[in-house]
Formats: C-alpha cells, structure tokens, sequence
C-alpha cells in the first residue's frame, strides 16, 4: 500500500512562500539546471538538475492522488480546472464551491475532515501515493499522525518573511528519520521518514 506524503520547496529558514503567495524566488531551482522534466500536467518543461530530475521523475509518478485544502484550490485558480498531476484530488473545506459540485468535476470536495479525505485518497491511489498539499491541511495531518513521509526541497535563499509549513503543530516533538539527501542545482532535496 502507498504511503502518506507531503512535499514543498522550503528557504533555509522555513518559509514555503512569501507573506503573499509568491512561491518564485523558492522555485528557480526548477530553471536552473540542464536536464528538462516535464510534469503530468505542466504545459512547459522544466529545466533542472539530472539529480533533481531523477528524484522527481520517480517520485512523481508514485503519486496517486491528492489531498488538499480549500485555501491552496483558490489561490491556484484550481490549476486551471485539471487536477494536479492528473490523479484524484480531495479537496477539505467546509464549503465547496458550487461550480464545481458537478458531475465529471476533475475534485471532491471533502467536508468531514482530513481523515475522511486521506481514506478516500487512499483508495483511489490503491498501490500508489497519496501527496498531501495545503499549509493547513499538511498541519491537520501532521497532528492526526496521518503523513508517513516529509520531502523538503531546500532553496539557498533567506525569505525573511511569509509562510511557514511547520506553524501551529504544538509542544509534542515528530521524530524523523532522515532517509535520502540529493543535491541538485539550486537545490538540496531531503527526505525523511516520521517516526511513529
């Protein structure tokens, strides 16, 4: 059975985007190397590292479907009305948007929470992964011991200010396992395993 994982692109110190949503300055690794990748629904290649490339190439299609939050299907304009990676997406909220409560819709909008969401996205991924995205909702799964694995993309760059992925998950320490560091151009993947 696939596992639970939540990947972003971070700065050294802790930011997954700007105080607005600006997420570029995090992602030029992904122009700066010599190796094109494409991903499922990218409508133009990247170029990054063969290193990088590699690691996402795998990774990638292990993914089976998503689950994330309401905040994260807005401010990407729901990634132009196609699912991410072109598998089921979940996404929680506490009210869908009616334009899209319709039949063929590429979501499914979850209203009973994360677990329910994660349940579902497990069984529409059968052997694959299911990729959890969304600040809060990475938050909410965290805390309900629901993520099996952490990637972390490591950009060289302080941001100073923005939004942090590791906000609001109390006192109670998750121990992790580092299991893989890749360096790529501009970019330093690391993976690590929670240890439950």
């Amino acid at each position: 059975m696939g596992q639970v994982i939540t990947q972003f692109t971070m700065s050294l110190d802790g930011f997954i985007a700007g105080p607005n949503d600006e997420v570029w300055p995090l992602l030029n690794w992904y122009m700066s190397g010599d190796t094109e990748f494409t991903a499922a629904t990218a409508d133009r290649a990247f170029k990054v590292s063969r290193a990088s490339a590699n690691l996402l190439r795998e990774e990638w299609a292990g993914i089976g479907a998503i689950v994330t939050g309401r905040r994260d299907f807005d401010v990407s304009a729901a990634w132009g009305g196609s699912s991410p990676m072109n598998v089921p997406c979940f996404i929680v909220t506490h009210t869908p948007p009616h334009e899209w409560l319709k039949e063929g819709s590429p979501f499914t909008f979850i209203t009973d929470g994360v677990a329910r969401a994660i349940a579902l996205a497990k069984e529409a991924a059968g052997e694959k992964h299911v990729a959890v995205s969304g600040r809060k909702i990475v938050q909410q799964c965290l805390l309900a011991g629901l993520v099996d694995k952490i990637h972390i993309d490591l950009a060289p760059l302080l941001l100073g200010e923005g939004i942090r992925l590791f906000d609001n998950l109390g006192s109670r320490p998750i121990s992790l396992e580092n299991t893989k560091v890749v360096e790529g151009t501009g970019v330093a993947h690391l993976r690590f395993r929670i240890i439950k």
